[in-house]
């Protein structure tokens, strides 16, 4: 069974505990997944996710396509 980290939790769990002008909803700008938490919230989201020395995040390749009319 696991339980919950001794300490405050990392990031506001609710829009009244996020500082003057942070938005509590947003989207991550390098996958687009929709973010809650303010800017803490998205701190926390690209520690975990976009983290390079973990395995999983996004793997896609851009791909450029050039059309010539």
């Amino acid at each position: 069974m696991s339980r919950a980290a001794d300490g405050p939790h990392p990031h506001p769990l609710t829009p009244a505990d996020l500082p003057p002008g942070d938005d509590w909803f947003r989207g991550c700008p390098d996958c687009h997944l929709p973010i809650q938490g303010g800017g803490a919230g998205l701190t926390a989201h690209r520690r975990t996710v976009h983290n390079p020395r973990r395995d999983y995040g996004d793997r896609r390749t851009p791909i450029t396509i050039r059309l010539d009319f």
